[in-house]
């Protein structure tokens, strides 16, 4: 991934599925101003965090400091997740990354390499993930605009996209009317949360992904992954790149054949833009 974009790295990963929620986020941005009592606000907003996780009724197990600004919280909770990331991200600072038994969404500023030394990724033990590096055209440089996002306020689903919305103000609009939140100008989250909102109705995840390429308009290829499945959808014109390896035990997605090549020595194959606009992988 690493030769892709300087700007900024995400990685959405997933771990055996635990009885604890995880919950990833983060109360500040590197390109806040660090003055002299900015760990002491930070050790607050942490403080805070975890009071308002016993306050909805959370059992917390732990929280953990993962940079100078990003957590790990794990806890036991059985009520609805749209109530407690709000009330957590009433913390003035906080952003909720990923909620989830499995789902882990961690990004920040650099390139691959460096985000994942950062958060000691080669330590992760999972089944499976998606990545993303970004050069920034259209946003600021920041954790905001970077790439996987969680489905908010939908359980261990993220999305990583390459493209643009042209009706990325419409859909939005239509959705902050629904109640939704969103952190970012980015249109790639308009992704996650249109097909959270569908599978928070019930539909299946290939049913929602079909749907979006009635209702979004622009170019673009997204991959979509849950707890034990991974989807990919692209616009009718199929203009922007994907390439596809399915082995026996495995499937792999990338935007550039090197990004496969990098991880498999055997040749591989290219998929074919024309053939399906949509496919969905089980575990």
């Amino acid at each position: 991934m690493k030769h892709r974009g300087p700007d900024s790295a995400g990685y959405a990963l997933y771990g055996e599925p635990s009885e604890m929620l995880v919950m990833r986020f983060k109360l500040a941005d590197p390109n806040d101003s660090q003055d002299f009592d900015f760990s002491e606000r930070l050790e607050r907003s942490r403080r805070e965090v975890e009071s308002r996780l016993s306050k909805i009724g959370a059992n917390v197990d732990r929280v953990q400091s993962e940079s100078a600004y990003a957590y790990r919280a794990t806890f036991r909770y059985e009520g609805e997740l749209k109530p407690l990331a709000d009330y957590v991200e009433n913390i003035p600072g906080c952003e909720v990354l990923s909620l989830g038994h499995s789902l882990e969404i961690v990004k920040d500023l650099g390139d691959a390499r460096t985000v994942s030394d950062t958060y000691k990724l080669d330590d992760f033990r999972g089944t499976h993930g998606i990545g993303h590096v970004r050069m920034a055209t259209e946003s600021d440089v920041d954790i905001a605009g970077a790439h996987p996002y969680w489905a908010y306020p939908f359980s261990d689903v993220a999305v990583v996209h390459n493209g643009q919305l042209t009706n990325y103000h419409q859909w939005r609009r239509r959705l902050e009317r629904s109640g939704h939140r969103f952190q970012s100008e980015c249109d790639s989250e308009i992704i996650a949360v249109y097909l959270a909102e569908r599978l928070a109705a019930g539909m299946s995840l290939d049913s929602a992904m079909k749907e979006s390429l009635d209702d979004l308009d622009g170019v673009f290829t997204y991959l979509v992954v849950t707890e034990d499945s991974l989807g990919m959808a692209k616009d009718e014109m199929a203009a922007k790149p994907l390439v596809l390896h399915e082995g026996e035990n495995m499937v792999a997605l990338a935007s550039e054949e090197s990004a496969i090549r990098a991880i498999l020595p055997q040749e591989i194959d290219s998929y074919d833009p024309y053939e399906r606009e949509v496919m969905v992988w089980s575990r």
